[in-house]
């Protein structure tokens, strides 16, 4: 009888042991969920410039340059590229005093609106020298960095910028904060400027109605290249003989390419004021050479006292394309 019962026990054993197994099997995905949700930061060499960082989280990555004070790049793993990146520029360290800009693209932040520029610095151009192109730390914290500027003297202002990625999703999210610090109270707004590969199209989710009778105020010579608006949506294409800027009163900007879309929010915020025109987001594409285009967002203005911070956050998604007509797929994702 107890040999019986023994014999009985491990057979159960047995088929407890097989159907765990094979329960185990039937979730191949389990591991890969499990890696998905975890975002790394991996210090590397980046096109030269030592001391970078790439952010993943198993679907997409963040490559962030502290020497130039850059995101320089965000993609799905093993994609294409959707930031522009200057060749010519590849593991360059900026000059702190520069008497002509260099542009080495990606994604940065700049103090709006830049009419005041000429007021506070004695110079329409290059930007601030405290904003622009200069080597800044980087504090990294598990999956995250931030990026934390020196003071600029001119503003009294130190920036902070904290880079995310989403454990599970393609988004990314960057925190830009201007801290006053020193000097006299100033009237300042965050700029955020994100410069992407020649597109197929770029669109603008403007809301109902737009603030601007036309949809968008203008700020250069001629308006951009078959530009239209149609059911809220504004779209444009760049123009590779002339460069071309506007703005509206967006808080979804869209970049189409041949193969992915990246798509920028922003929320506008109603009832205070906003530089360049009351706008809250501008679209700005460049000539040949150098192709790319710009998506921007500006955060309400504010006058900074010392100890006092404004804060923008864009977010960034990637998403594949699913159709090859432009117009149908940024309407698709806006829902226009």
């Amino acid at each position: 009888m107890k040999a019986k019962r023994l014999l009985l026990f491990c057979f159960g054993l047995f088929l407890v042991v097989v159907c765990g197994l094979e329960a185990t099997a039937s979730i191949p995905s389990l591991k890969a969920s499990f890696q998905t949700t975890k975002v790394t930061a991996v210090k590397t060499n980046y096109r030269g410039w030592r001391d970078s960082w790439v952010l993943s989280n198993g679907q997409v990555e963040a490559v962030i340059v502290p020497a130039i004070g850059r995101v320089m790049q965000f993609r799905f793993q093993n994609g294409e590229d959707t930031f522009w990146e200057n060749p010519k520029m590849s593991g360059k360290i900026p000059n702190p005093t520069p008497k002509k800009w260099v542009n080495f693209g990606g994604d940065k932040t700049w103090p709006a609106p830049q009419s005041d520029w000429k007021k506070i610095m004695g110079r329409l151009w290059p930007p601030p020298t405290g904003f622009d192109s200069i080597p800044v730390q980087a504090k990294v914290d598990g999956g995250e960095v931030t990026l934390i500027y020196p003071i600029d003297l001119l503003y009294g202002i130190r920036t902070f910028r904290r880079i995310r990625l989403h454990p599970q999703q393609p988004v990314m999210t960057i925190s830009t904060t201007f801290e006053k610090v020193k000097g006299k109270p100033k009237d300042v707004a965050v700029w955020v400027i994100t410069q992407l590969r020649d597109p197929v199209a770029v669109y603008a989710a403007l809301p109902q109605p737009s603030i601007f009778p036309q949809g968008y105020n203008k700020q250069s010579d001629d308006l951009p290249a078959n530009l239209k608006v149609e059911n809220g949506m504004l779209s444009l294409t760049r123009d590779p003989k002339k460069s071309h800027k506007l703005g509206c009163d967006a808080s979804t900007l869209l970049w189409v390419g041949k193969k992915v879309v990246v798509r920028i929010d922003s929320p506008r915020v109603s009832g205070v004021r906003y530089p360049d025109q009351e706008s809250s987001a501008e679209i700005y594409t460049n000539s040949d050479p150098e192709a790319f285009v710009e998506l921007e967002f500006l955060s309400p203005l504010k006058t900074l006292q010392i100890k006092e911070k404004i804060t923008l956050t864009t977010t960034y998604t990637l998403l594949p394309r699913t159709t090859s007509n432009p117009d149908q797929e940024a309407s698709q994702i806006i829902g226009r």
